[in-house]
């Protein structure tokens, strides 16, 4: 079985220069843990997690006793916490290579894309739980 078939088909990315707040609400109105960086040419040059976004932003950004220094965290551009080492896959490439990945790099997602490095799709150890869980029901 190929990746394509479980892997998350609506791509949401962010450009590397965006600020940390357009980050803060796509994870939130979206209410996903992976967002990919493209660059111009829309090829893909990072991978952004929530954790990501915690790490570089303060506890209080989100609370009403945010101050001045909490949200100018918001501030920050997304190229100065993107994770640039990234692990991806082919589109087409099989379950099986995806699951080896997984465990090999010990990665949460796992990027899709083509043969020109754009993104086509999102894997992550949720899906490959969420098509196990209805294999076995």
């Amino acid at each position: 079985m190929a990746v394509d078939n479980i892997m998350t088909k609506k791509v949401v990315s962010v450009d590397m220069d965006d600020r940390l707040e357009v980050v803060r609400n796509l994870f939130v109105r979206h209410r996903f843990h992976h967002l990919l960086v493209t660059d111009k040419q829309g090829c893909l040059v990072g991978v952004i997690s929530d954790r990501d976004y915690f790490k570089a932003t303060t506890p209080n950004v989100d609370l009403p006793a945010a101050n001045t220094k909490d949200l100018a965290t918001l501030q920050k551009r997304v190229h100065q916490i993107l994770t640039r080492k990234l692990v991806c896959i082919e589109s087409g490439d099989s379950l099986k290579n995806a699951i080896s990945k997984f465990r090999q790099y010990k990665v949460s997602c796992l990027p899709v894309v083509n043969t020109e490095r754009k993104p086509v799709g999102i894997i992550t150890w949720r899906d490959l739980i969420r098509w196990l869980y209805d294999k076995v029901h």
